[in-house]
C-alpha cells in the first residue's frame, strides 16, 4: 500500500527497474512549466526547467542566457525592441 505522504498527485510516479528485475515506483517532484517569452508567449531557450531550490544553487549564467532581456524575453522579441529603441 501507498504511504499516505505519496497519495497526492503533486509527486510525479516514475516507475524503475531494479537489477533483480523488480518494478519499484520512485515518487519525484513534478518540473516546473517551461518559461514564456513576455511579449509572444514562446517557450525561452536557454532557461532550465529546474524547481526554485535548484535555481538557487545554479550561477547567475546558467540561469538565463546573457543578452539584454536574457530569461524575459525571446530572441526575436529581443531584436524587435532593441531595433525599435534605436529608431
Amino acid at each position: 500500500m501507498v504511504s499516505g505522504r505519496h497519495k497526492s498527485r503533486s509527486l510525479r510516479r516514475v516507475f524503475k527497474k531494479t537489477p533483480g528485475g523488480r518494478n519499484v515506483v520512485h515518487y519525484t517532484p513534478r518540473k516546473p512549466k517551461v518559461a514564456k517569452c513576455a511579449d509572444c508567449g514562446d517557450a525561452l531557450k536557454g532557461v532550465p526547467r529546474a524547481r526554485p531550490v535548484k535555481m538557487q544553487n545554479m550561477p547567475k549564467t546558467h540561469k538565463r542566457p546573457e543578452r539584454p532581456y536574457g530569461g524575459v524575453l525571446c530572441s526575436k522579441c529581443t531584436r524587435k525592441k532593441i531595433k525599435a529603441q534605436a529608431r
